[in-house]
């Protein structure tokens, strides 16, 4: 999108120095890369109103999750005097889409992308459901299936015991929708993933499905005494039309995953979705404010401290059968229109391309002044001859 512009970004090139910072900065911001203004804490004195006024509250997932990590990074990085973002332990996607429709303190939630088709099967209010937008298209979520290791094949969990997490989450919705796909049918359960680890290592289920982005950190920490592992799902048939291929390897999870075997699995994209309140609304405005701030400072999210998922987001990312809403939208119109060269930058740049001309960094800012000169020249020229008769 930068097109050329990396050619006159050398120190000291003065004649258009501040306009190419700001098409090389707006550039940067479309790939994730990005300079960032400091992070300040609020001040004592700010006062309840314009606290209040700046408050969004962001609903993700479980304790152990990655969506909870997520958000803590969103409040860590954006909250400011003019801006606090209270990251909400949810109870997964498909009730995180219907609290950030009924909530009125949840402004924004982290979802799973697949996670709006079970509300609209639903006929839950098709309004609302159809005033959905998202903000951004943030990471793939690998679908983990930790079992005995006597399970050897996804298939054999046909008639078995799996938890799928609660009604309502993500997990939940992938999980039925993958089995059905597949054409298996275990028996279901619905206990809570911090539960099901226990009752995995007891025998009273056989595996445990969580669809979250990797690493997990429970899942990590999980203590396999060498009886369980990570079942692979294979990439096939339907399969193929809603999801992604995804590997884990021994790095991600050491005591699931052998180090010569990598486990092939599938994945569902994320995004942060929000309502569409009407333009110039106090809770619209907030979410403007949200997506100036996080747009602007993305490449925070990419430092060390931060969760590594963060480097697989791309924020002017498309979405099949979702519509971004008008702030984003137009905050990514601005940054594509800053980074294009200027009329003269693309002038000189053809000619010094027609001409085959190549030089170092201080000829070529010298001869862009004389190039500027020039065509200043060539406009002054008809109005002296226009004086002159």
């Amino acid at each position: 999108m930068a097109g050329r512009v990396h050619v006159f970004s050398s120190a000291g090139f003065s004649p258009f120095r501040q306009a190419m910072r700001a098409a090389v900065v707006a550039a940067g911001l479309l790939s994730g890369i990005v300079c960032a203004s400091a992070q300040t804490l609020p001040s004592p004195g700010v006062s309840a109103s314009r606290a209040n006024k700046g408050t969004l509250g962001v609903v993700s997932g479980g304790a152990d999750g990655t969506y909870i990590r997520i958000a803590a990074d969103l409040a860590n990085v954006l909250d400011n005097d003019d801006l606090r973002i209270l990251p909400m332990i949810g109870r997964g996607s498909l009730q995180n889409l219907k609290d950030i429709m009924f909530l009125r303190g949840v402004d924004i939630g982290i979802v799973q992308m697949d996670a709006r088709e079970q509300l609209q099967a639903e006929n839950l209010q098709d309004d609302a459901v159809r005033r959905l937008r998202f903000i951004a298209r943030l990471y793939n979520e690998e679908v983990h299936i930790i079992a005995n290791r006597e399970i050897t094949d996804i298939r054999q969990l046909e008639g078995k015991k799996v938890n799928i997490d609660k009604v309502g989450s993500g997990t939940n919705l992938t999980a039925r929708l993958i089995f059905d796909k597949l054409g298996i049918k275990p028996e279901l359960t619905t206990f809570d993933q911090a539960s099901s680890y226990a009752k995995l290592k007891s025998g009273e289920i056989q595996a445990a499905l969580y669809v979250a982005g990797r690493p997990v950190r429970a899942i990590a920490e999980f203590q396999t005494d060498g009886n369980f592992h990570l079942l692979s799902i294979p990439f096939e048939g339907e399969i193929a039309e809603s999801y992604f291929p995804a590997r884990f390897e021994n790095k991600d999870y050491p005591q699931l995953v052998a180090a010569d075997k990598p486990v092939e699995t599938l994945a569902v994209g994320s995004l942060l979705a929000v309502y569409n309140w009407p333009e110039n609304s106090d809770r619209y405005n907030r979410v403007k404010r949200f997506v100036d701030a996080f747009f602007s400072r993305f490449d925070e999210f990419l430092q060390p401290g931060r969760h590594p998922k963060w480097k697989e987001v791309n924020l002017a990312a498309d979405i099949p059968g979702w519509e971004r809403i008008r702030a984003a939208q137009d905050w990514l119109d601005r940054a594509a229109a800053a980074s294009k060269p200027s009329a003269e930058v693309q002038s000189f740049e053809n000619f010094m391309q027609s001409r085959g001309i190549v030089v170092s960094p201080e000829q070529r800012e010298a001869l862009f002044r004389d190039f500027l000169a020039w065509q200043n020249d060539r406009q002054r020229a008809p109005r002296r001859a226009a004086r002159q008769d």
